[in-house]
């Protein structure tokens, strides 16, 4: 049986069904991620669990196999770390990450050392005599951390932990998160509505929109083979061609009833008067006109346009070909692996 077990759990405000007899399960020490627009019900799903949203009748949350669905938050078990940090101004780093320790009853003697490796751990050793003023957004949000994981939860829930901090910072502690995760192999549920973050740090992403879970699996598989359009276009940075967009790119040889779904990396751009006869049995091979492209740091995407229809195509800045070639209105063709093509 699953170290996490949620089966059923449906919540509504008034009219407004907010979760959808939402189930899923969590192994031990795997961090999963929630992941979808906001208003699709995954902070809601994540109350949930901490007992601070109370969910309908009929839903059931278990963890380590023991029923936590009517317990008070404090009883179950489950460490949460919010957005806002919640630090208490007036107590320095180190009294912010014992607090929990001291409300337990434990003694000074005790806790001291148990607070100071998670102080190290979190890489704010010499940080632990300052007041949360003095912390950058980054350092409040590792106390927030830390002060969570001393108490050694059953489970860690962080709702959208790093969405107010900078690019850089939050990309730096991605990179320490899943470090300290795997360091402590404690069981982990993620929200966010970032994909670049889920892809990053998950072991498993369940997709949510309005509500319920419309896929789940590791990254790899979500992103090569997105289970409908909704999935498709909020993934990633997916071409979504209706059935008619599809026959006027590929041609009338290529008959489909769904959309099709084409990652812009699979693409290839050659020049006008390149042989590809090689590549006609393993795909198609069309003529197209550049209309934009836009320089996105390693990579250029290129908005190329075949029979109407307008294609995003990403190639490495290291692989461009001459300027002159891919310039705006330059003739190009376009090489279309039959492979990377997803029916939706």
């Amino acid at each position: 049986m699953s170290f996490v077990q949620i089966d059923n759990v449906t919540k509504r405000y008034q009219e407004q069904r907010v979760l959808e007899q939402v189930s899923l399960s969590v192994e031990k020490g795997e961090l999963v991620t929630l992941l979808g627009p906001s208003g699709c019900g995954k902070s809601t799903l994540l109350r949930c669990i901490a007992g601070l949203t109370e969910m309908e009748p009929g839903g059931r949350i278990a963890v380590g196999g023991k029923d936590i669905t009517h317990l008070a938050p404090k009883d179950r078990g489950v460490g949460m770390v919010f957005q806002s940090y919640a630090l208490f101004p007036n107590l320095t780093v180190f009294e912010n990450v014992s607090f929990g320790l001291k409300m337990k009853g434990w003694s000074k003697a005790d806790y001291v050392p148990k607070v100071k490796r998670m102080i190290q751990l979190v890489d704010l050793f010499e940080q632990e005599g300052l007041y949360p003023h003095q912390l950058s957004g980054g350092q409040q949000q590792r106390v927030a951390l830390a002060r969570s994981l001393v108490v050694e939860p059953s489970i860690l829930l962080l709702d959208e932990p790093l969405s107010a901090l900078d690019a850089k910072i939050r990309k730096s502690l991605q990179m320490e998160l899943r470090r300290i995760q795997q360091e402590l192999s404690i069981t982990t549920v993620f929200v966010t509505h970032d994909q670049e973050e889920a892809m990053t740090l998950s072991d498993r992403i369940f997709i949510m929109e309005k509500g319920q879970i419309v896929q789940s699996g590791d990254p790899d598989s979500i992103y090569r083979a997105p289970a409908n359009e909704f999935v498709a276009r909020f993934i990633g940075n997916y071409n979504v061609l209706s059935a008619e967009e599809w026959r006027r790119l590929a041609g009338p040889s290529a008959e489909v009833r769904q959309s099709v779904a084409l990652r812009p990396e699979v693409m290839q751009i050659l020049p006008p008067t390149a042989d590809a006869s090689d590549r006609i049995g393993q795909g198609w091979v069309c003529s197209g006109t550049i209309v934009e492209h836009t320089l996105k740091g390693n990579v250029i995407r290129f908005q190329v346009e075949v029979n109407g229809v307008v294609l995003h195509v990403d190639q490495l800045n290291a692989q461009r070909q001459n300027e002159n070639d891919l310039r705006r209105g330059a003739k190009v063709r376009l090489f279309i692996p039959e492979a990377e093509c997803v029916v939706l």
